[in-house]
């Protein structure tokens, strides 16, 4: 099975309005999940088939082309505990808590930050998106460890703005 028979498999399920769909051949095997089924699509491939995306790892440079985040972070109420304030993710891509490798981390727990200040960065497509605080207080929880995945609205500080 090529990527275009894959393509079209995954438009034809889409279309049928069904919630999950299983093709198993001898050496392949694809398993596609709609909304509907209420997750993302996912495929499964075995015998190396198809080789999966490599594991993010941390950049080899410093990351010299950082710019602004077009969606700043956003601050909402954490569920665990209504006093504390969580810092998202604004976008998909790889949390690092550091400018570069050589030099020091943005917030530590127990540190002050203010509204407009760089709590870390996401490297998405080859950018990196400095990610500022909207709210001051202090970094209660730190969420995501560096140089980890991280996915669009996903918390990644806990903040006491008392």
């Amino acid at each position: 099975m090529d990527i275009k028979d894959i393509q079209n498999l995954i438009k034809f399920v889409s279309k049928a309005e069904v919630s999950e769909v299983k093709y198993k051949t001898k050496d392949f095997e694809i398993t596609i999940k709609t909304p509907l089924a209420g997750s993302e699509m996912s495929y499964v491939s075995q015998p190396a088939v198809y080789h999966s995306a490599p594991q993010q790892a941390p950049a080899a440079s410093a990351p010299q082309q950082v710019t602004q985040s077009a969606a700043p972070a956003s601050a909402e109420p954490s569920s665990d505990d209504s006093k504390y304030v969580t810092i998202k993710s604004p976008m998909i891509g790889t949390f690092y808590r550091k400018p570069s490798p050589d030099k020091d981390v943005f917030v530590n727990v127990g540190d002050e930050v203010s509204n407009g200040k760089v709590v870390c960065v996401i490297e998405a497509m080859k950018l990196f998106n400095q990610i500022e605080s909207e709210i001051s207080g202090k970094i209660v929880k730190i969420l995501v460890d560096d140089a980890s995945p991280v996915e669009y609205d996903q918390p990644l500080f806990l903040v006491d703005p008392s």
